[in-house]
């Protein structure tokens, strides 16, 4: 049974604690901590887990075998940095880090530790509708792919939400997509902003970007964070020989009063939960079975940083800016893709 603990019990901590309770096999939640002690408190007596009152004891604690970082995002660095110094497995929810000079610490850490221990939660490699898209494209029936069209798109988004985060909070997802789908990096950034939603006040919404990949792939990607309908999430590739695209957002079509829906998610929970719950399956068993994870590596979170960072320069200039990546460690280069 892996034993862990999980720093961070706000919303998607307390819906991780909750597949691992009630959903998964072969895990037990054993301790929690959250700056906020009294949620802390309440959410592991709960489950029966320890309350520490800093992620730090948390990891240090016998009892934890593994740590999930699910706290505020500039804590994520410090709290997986930690989990390395101490030699223990830490999935730690996205970002990785909040800068990618953050996330190259994390990189060269574990790169010192000599093992991979870092898993990064993106849960879109888990998706069926994904799995299954890549599965398409691997076996080159389509011919060498060409182009791929994304859409990204939210009814509504906080007030807090700014412009930048549409790339950095938003198409990040699709950032680590395309990188696992494609197998390449992508090397170079435009962003064009079309005329402004009246939806979304005095922000810049939505968004399209171009993703240049280094075999010669050219991605769009549509981020529309106002468009109220729904949350929808769009995927199709070109290839030599035909394409191929996620299928229907929903499992059920209803036909009513002269007309057929799809109903469409509300949110990014509705629309993934499942991929959820595969990804913590996995990355249970992988540990399970040798003590390290194969998922969406830190290296995949300096990358995704990275590649954020020169979006938000393009959104800034109006020019295509190139994507310069560290030298990538050999203990990235085999990796067992999700």
């Amino acid at each position: 049974m892996l034993r862990v603990g999980v720093i961070g019990t706000g919303m998607i901590g307390q819906d991780h604690i909750r597949r691992m309770t009630s959903v998964l096999a072969g895990v037990t939640v054993t301790a929690v901590a959250d700056v906020n002690v009294d949620t802390a408190a309440a959410v592991g007596s709960s489950v029966g887990a320890r309350v520490h009152e800093s992620g730090e004891s948390l990891i240090l604690d016998p009892s934890v075998d593994a740590v999930v970082v699910c706290s505020w995002g500039p804590t994520h660095e410090q709290y997986v940095l930690a989990s390395i110094a101490a030699g223990k497995p830490v999935f730690c929810e996205k970002p990785l880090a909040t800068t990618a000079e953050a996330c190259l610490r994390i990189v060269e850490a574990e790169t010192a530790h000599g093992r991979r221990l870092v898993q990064v939660g993106y849960m879109r490699r888990y998706d069926t509708s994904y799995r299954a898209l890549k599965a398409v494209l691997d076996t080159g029936q389509l011919g060498a792919p060409l182009m791929m069209h994304c859409a990204h798109r939210n009814p509504s988004v906080p007030g807090f939400y700014e412009k930048e985060m549409a790339i950095t909070d938003t198409a990040v997802h699709e950032i680590d997509m395309v990188r696992w789908m494609f197998g390449e990096e992508i090397t170079a950034v435009r962003v064009l902003t079309p005329r402004r939603s009246g939806n979304g006040g005095d922000l810049q919404d939505p968004l399209l970007l171009l993703f240049e990949m280094a075999d010669g792939v050219l991605v769009d990607v549509e981020t529309s964070v106002n468009i109220r309908y729904g949350y929808d999430i769009r995927g199709e590739i070109v290839g030599e020989n035909g394409t191929a695209a996620l299928g229907s957002l929903s499992p059920v079509r209803v036909r009513l009063g002269g007309q057929a829906a799809d109903p469409v998610p509300v949110d990014w929970r509705e629309r993934f939960l499942g991929a959820y719950d595969v990804e913590f399956q996995e990355w249970i068993d992988a540990l399970r079975l040798d003590g390290r994870p194969v998922g969406p590596s830190a290296w995949d979170g300096y990358a995704a940083a990275v590649v954020s960072d020169a979006g938000v320069a393009a959104l800034r200039t109006g020019e295509r800016v190139e994507v310069a990546l560290a030298e990538k460690p050999k203990l990235y280069d085999v990796e067992v893709p999700a």
